[in-house]
């Protein structure tokens, strides 16, 4: 038993930093998104 809840322990640890990892992740590609956005916006309008 105590092995059976030190493995779900260890588990639920890894599965929320996953979680975390993904999410910050996520924010890095948005706010990658949104400079290229940015830059395509302020070169159309010089042209």
């Amino acid at each position: 038993m105590r092995i059976t809840g030190s493995i779900l322990a260890l588990g639920l640890v890894l599965g929320l930093s996953a979680c975390n990892t993904m999410k910050g992740a996520g924010e890095d590609i948005q706010s990658g998104g949104s400079a290229i956005s940015d830059q395509a916006t302020e070169t159309q309008r010089s042209m």
